[in-house]
């Protein structure tokens, strides 16, 4: 196979894997497509609303894990001597998985928002990156209890920490993407933010009711 050949079928193989969606799939197990439920979306917390915690974990395991398959397959097998390197490949598969994600072939285009997807693919490719990103996530929605809202924080953090430890240019822009792509799909979570329409899991916000309890 020649290597450009090689190359888009790596691309090609993410984005077939980033389409099969955990929520979906998992979903018609029990028979229930979760997209005729709560906000609609395909995604982990539309997930946890629909079915409880334990399925929302099995969905988020499922989607952070082909992130990394199809992240840690571009990698391996990428063509060596060419102008992409296996670097290169490894950011454009886990890209294109995500877009299968959101974009599901097997689905009708109707998937996720991106957010495990894409800590699959950083878990292969810049693997220090996610502990302090899990925390920001962690902190906004103790604080808050928007869920949306922590993984837009969480995702702005990105190419924050990109730039401080002075990555270079591929993984600078593939954080800055992840960033602005995370933005993009969580839209209609920040405009009913605004509205004040948004939904909040109050019994996530720890951190609130912590700092409330010092006040009194």
């Amino acid at each position: 196979m020649s290597p450009h050949l090689l190359t888009a079928s790596l691309l090609l193989s993410a984005y077939l894997l980033g389409s099969v969606s955990g929520s979906l799939l998992l979903g018609r197990l029990r028979g229930v497509d979760i997209r005729q439920h709560g906000s609609g979306n395909a995604g982990g917390t539309n997930a946890f609303r629909t079915l409880g915690w334990k399925f929302a974990l099995a969905v988020a395991a499922f989607d952070i894990g082909k992130g990394v398959l199809a992240t840690w397959l571009a990698l391996r097998l990428a063509p060596v001597g060419q102008p992409l390197d296996a670097a290169a490949h490894g950011y454009l598969a886990a890209t294109a998985a995500i877009l299968g994600h959101v974009w599901p072939l097997w689905h009708g285009f109707r998937g996720g928002k991106g957010a495990a997807t894409a800590v699959g693919g950083l878990l292969v490719l810049w693997p220090l990156a996610v502990p302090p990103l899990l925390l920001a996530w962690v902190l906004v929605l103790t604080a808050t209890g928007y869920v949306g809202l922590a993984t837009v924080v969480a995702g702005a953090c990105l190419p924050l920490l990109a730039w401080w430890s002075d990555a270079e240019p591929a993984r600078l822009w593939f954080c800055i993407g992840i960033g602005l792509y995370l933005l993009f799909t969580h839209r209609s979570n920040l405009q009913r933010l605004r509205e004040g329409t948004e939904s909040r899991f109050e019994r996530a916000r720890l951190l609130h009711r912590l700092v409330r309890g010092q006040q009194r």
